[in-house]
């Protein structure tokens, strides 16, 4: 650990254990410079660091003090959808409300990806010109769908650095995660089928849902641990659904993520009902612990569980690769994906794999993760300090949204549109549920650390959604 990070974490603490209290002043950069033995800048860096964790304020002329603090909000509560099948009717609403963040003079925190700022597009356009310079012609149209084999190859290898049993040849290639997944939805469904889904779920996962013609059945979904296993299991036996479309890591919007062992649960009472899972494990690599948090596709015997991902999320949102490891359905996806776009595009393909072989991406993801703990840390604070009493707000380990529940009679509805008044962008709840649940809810995306205007903008936001 750095030097930098060791006083901060000392700090962080002292101010938990209340050995230091609100509003007490922190000594002087020069004054703990000298008392610890540290550099100056090492000082500062530990100060910028609590700042942006929302435990110390720096005051113009007067120095660094200890946040005022206020109890910690409460985790939301367990999800209670209808008990019964839908019709998905949600695109209108999802493009309506999503259509306006797209300025750069908003602040995004309604976006779904993470700042640009903080992934490493110099390295991947050097990647990009290497790996397409002097490129023969024939590999255009010799890797089709499955994809590049050295980059299929590096995928795989990841997969087995963390002990995932996925080979080179049981991935298929595609452009983006939203494709591998409605590939691997349209290998499983027919139309008129019932799909299981979380409750509050992805909105992509509505969409494709409405595109194919799909029934939504939503199961309760802890904001910690994930779907409810024994809501699950009676949702199978009542609806005898086609699959089941779920995050299990860092699932979009809670960021809850299911331990190992209900992973593990989940996989086995699928497997008794014949059902398959579709795994959207986007967020699995921008995990906070030591280790990735292994997918379910781990404990896949019977190849049901059509697993996918992608590089989006945390490194090249624009190149637009995804993959899927569909199991005993991999040559349904092929066909499909050969079907639809014949294969990814090339260049992007490999660019990556230049990328990945150079090692860089690691220590990029290393970098990445601090960047969101810091970010996660300092929304956490903003929202305990401005948002409404009553507020609830989850605390993930991974990805980069928090789930907000405003106290009940909150309308986030009318809270986005008062927001895009002052260019600011959220996500409203009623994006995620195929009813109009989680009218009082909303996701906020704290995968912008480096933007000076998060921190105004949640003040803001606060203000409005007290009323």
């Amino acid at each position: 650990m750095t030097l930098y990070k060791r006083y901060a974490d000392e700090l962080a603490t002292l101010i938990a254990s209340g050995a230091l209290q609100p509003d007490e002043r922190l000594p002087s950069v020069r004054e703990a410079s000298r008392k610890r033995g540290l550099s100056e800048m090492t000082v500062l860096r530990a100060y910028h660091r609590l700042e942006a964790s929302g435990l110390i304020v720096a005051k113009p002329r007067s120095g660094y003090y200890v946040c005022a603090q206020r109890a910690k909000p409460p985790k939301p509560a367990l999800s209670k959808p209808l008990a019964r099948s839908t019709t998905v009717d949600k695109s209108e609403l999802i493009y309506e409300l999503l259509a306006a963040i797209r300025r750069p003079s908003v602040v995004p925190l309604g976006s779904a990806f993470p700042s640009p700022k903080l992934l490493p597009l110099k390295a991947l356009h050097t990647s990009l010109n290497r790996s397409v310079r002097g490129l023969d012609p024939w590999r255009t149209v010799v890797d089709l769908s499955p994809g590049n084999p050295e980059l299929r190859r590096l995928i795989a290898l990841r997969y087995r650095g963390d002990g995932i049993g996925i080979e080179p040849e049981g991935l298929v290639i595609t452009d983006g995660a939203m494709e591998a997944l409605s590939l691997c939805l349209q290998a499983v469904t027919s139309p008129g089928d019932a799909v299981i889904i979380e409750s509050p779920t992805f909105y992509a996962s509505l969409q494709a849902l409405e595109r194919l013609r799909l029934r939504a059945v939503e199961v309760p979904t802890d904001p910690e641990t994930g779907v409810d296993l024994d809501a699950l299991a009676t949702a199978l036996k009542r609806h005898k659904p086609a699959a089941c479309w779920l995050m299990t890591s860092f699932q979009n919007p809670l960021g809850a993520s299911m331990p190992d062992a209900r992973k593990q649960a989940l996989v086995t009472l699928l497997a008794q009902h014949g059902v398959p899972l579709i795994e959207d494990d986007v967020y699995g690599e921008l995990h906070y612990g030591e280790s990735r948090s292994k997918p379910a596709k781990a404990w896949d015997e019977e190849g049901l569980v059509l697993h996918c991902s992608s590089f989006s999320k945390c490194l090249a949102p624009g190149y637009r690769i995804g993959w899927a490891a569909p199991g005993r359905y991999t040559a349904s996806v092929e066909r499909l994906k050969l079907g639809s776009s014949l294969s990814a595009a090339l260049p992007s393909q490999l660019a990556l794999a230049d990328y990945l072989a150079t090692g860089s991406y690691e220590r990029h993801l290393r970098k990445l993760r601090e960047q969101l703990i810091a970010g996660r840390d300092a929304m956490l604070a903003a929202i305990q300090q401005h948002f409404p009493d009553g507020t609830r707000v989850t605390r993930p380990d991974g990805g980069y949204f928090l789930w907000v529940e405003l106290p009940k009679g909150g309308d986030t509805r009318a809270l986005q549109q008062a927001a895009l008044a002052q260019d600011i962008s959220i996500a409203p709840g009623a994006l995620f549920s195929a009813r109009d649940d989680f009218a009082h809810c909303l996701r906020l995306n704290y995968g912008h650390p480096d933007d000076g205007r998060v921190g105004a903008a949640l003040e803001t936001l606060g203000r409005l959604a007290r009323g």
